[in-house]
């Protein structure tokens, strides 16, 4: 697979990121796969090169990064070989310290999250989302201790208001601390508010687009009809989907279920081609519980789609209004 600068950084990533959030505890997520359920999936996508890995602290409250751990230490030769990404802000617990971006939380986080992993470094340490109740100044700093401790390479951020990831950048180089290289945001056919800040913001100051839900929680893969029908377990018990799309949403299914069927290959292939086509997009973060949601991401690098299907794929989108961002 075609491995790719993060934004303007020196490192190298595959096209395609997989998100580890799908393998866990299934008490706490219907859907979620084990660690012995998600090890050939993890397997198939090292062996088609993907070396980009996403997860965070609160996926099934840490599980995730330890079967993220484990699986990427006994599938690739070394450490160096694969690029780790997790993520700090989520609750934790009840304490009220354990959570936001608080310096308290994010050092006690970074160790959390090293000692579940197994691994004395992460490669891209996300903010999870915005935390209005502490100083970005604060936030900023915190985090580039943990990379002059060297517990991180680089950092990134995920969903905010573009003023918000400005201002935060801004006050890391008033100070000379270290900036954002990457931007994990809500972004797909049927969510492109995207496009109208945070997007060009990040292609003008060469921040990686890493977008997380690239097939819409399901959507745009055909999980989801009209009318409500839920064709798997996730789509039947994903109640975040819910508060992110509606039924208009619908209209830009049929445009990625004809161009499909047009082209011969399932939805999720055209809505990732897309995706992959977009200005500033380094790599989606896909979700796989099947070696098929796999196999379609990584054959999506390879689909190339012409003017006329991408304005077939655009036409039907309608705004919406900002979601995603808590």
């Amino acid at each position: 697979m075609e491995q790719v600068r993060l934004g303007r950084t020196g490192m190298r990533v595959s096209r395609i990121c997989l998100g580890m959030m799908s393998y866990g505890d299934k008490s706490l997520r219907e859907w979620a796969l084990d660690e012995d359920e998600a090890e050939p999936i993890v397997r198939r996508a090292v062996e088609a090169g993907v070396t980009f890995f996403d997860t965070a602290d609160v996926y099934s409250m840490g599980r995730s990064e330890e079967i993220t751990g484990r699986l990427l230490a006994k599938l690739f030769p070394r450490r160096d070989d694969y690029v780790l990404a997790t993520k700090v802000w989520g609750k934790l617990s009840e304490n009220p310290n354990d959570r936001g971006l608080s310096r308290k939380h994010i050092m006690a986080g970074i160790d959390d999250s090293l000692r579940r992993l197994g691994t004395d470094y992460v490669d891209l340490y996300q903010i999870h989302r915005w935390d209005p109740e502490t100083p970005i100044e604060e936030t900023m700093e915190a985090l580039h201790d943990v990379v002059r401790a060297g517990k991180a390479r680089y950092i990134g951020a995920s969903s905010m208001y573009a003023w918000q990831f400005a201002k935060a950048q801004h006050v890391a180089e008033l100070h000379g601390w270290t900036k954002f290289v990457s931007m994990q945001n809500h972004y797909n056919l049927v969510y492109r508010e995207e496009e109208r800040e945070m997007n060009p913001l990040c292609v003008d100051q060469g921040v990686g687009l890493i977008p997380w839900s690239p097939l819409a929680r399901g959507i745009l893969a055909g999980t989801w009809e009209r009318g409500g029908e839920r064709r798997t377990l996730r789509a039947k018990t994903d109640a975040f989907a819910e508060t992110l799309y509606e039924e208009s949403d619908f209209d830009v299914v049929d445009a990625v279920r004809a161009v499909a069927k047009e082209r011969g290959v399932p939805m999720a292939q055209v809505a990732l081609a897309w995706l992959l086509g977009r200005p500033g997009v380094t790599a989606p973060i896909i979700g796989a519980t099947r070696i098929g949601h796999l196999e379609d991401a990584v054959a999506s690098v390879d689909l190339e789609l012409d003017d006329a299907e991408v304005e077939q794929l655009e036409a039907p989108y309608r705004p919406h209004p900002i979601r995603g961002h808590r």
